[in-house]
């Protein structure tokens, strides 16, 4: 049962202004920044951080996508035959010494972004490994933290947050959800 929206459209759209210019900010621009969405909502969140960041400073940074099916720790198994189910990994640029802005839509356990930077690795190695959040919900199982945050919402372990983005769910908000 929806317990309430936190973030609304306008809400999501000023975190996100927000993050973009602190990455520009922390990085002094965005030579040798790439940013990689983790699959799924993180890529359209990359997306969308990029051309505000080109808006900002008038070029472009390259956006990745990463899927972490076979690096987590916690891996569901979803077809049949007891395989994962794999939607692959598309990086455009090498990240070799490169400062690599990893993007997700919630930052929760950590078990995720741990799997992430796990992936990362195998592609390449980074000067540097940051972390964007639309949202914080606190809880960490491991000593990770985001360097950029839309929004900390502290939550109780019963609580679920929801990410929708027009992208995928034909509308912008985050909710929180009991159960």
């Amino acid at each position: 049962m929806q317990k309430a929206v936190v973030l609304d459209e306008q809400a999501i759209r000023r975190a996100l202004t927000r993050i973009a210019h602190e990455i520009i900010e922390k990085n002094k621009g965005i030579d040798d920044c790439i940013l990689i969405g983790i699959k799924t909502r993180g890529i359209d969140i990359a997306n969308r951080l990029a051309k505000r960041i080109e808006q900002i400073e008038g070029k472009s940074i390259s956006v990745g996508e990463l899927d972490i099916t076979l690096y987590r720790d916690d891996l569901s198994f979803k077809t049949e035959d007891h395989e994962p189910i794999v939607k692959g990994s598309t990086v455009p640029t090498d990240i070799t010494n490169k400062k690599v802005v990893l993007v997700d839509d919630v930052l929760y356990t950590g078990r995720t972004v741990r799997a992430a930077m796990d992936a990362l690795i195998d592609i390449g190695r980074p000067s540097q490994i940051q972390l964007a959040v639309l949202v914080d919900r606190g809880h960490r199982e491991l000593p990770i933290r985001a360097d950029f945050v839309g929004k900390n919402i502290p939550t109780s372990s019963t609580e679920k947050i929801v990410v929708q983005l027009t992208e995928i769910d034909e509308i912008d908000q985050v909710s929180i959800y009991e159960g």
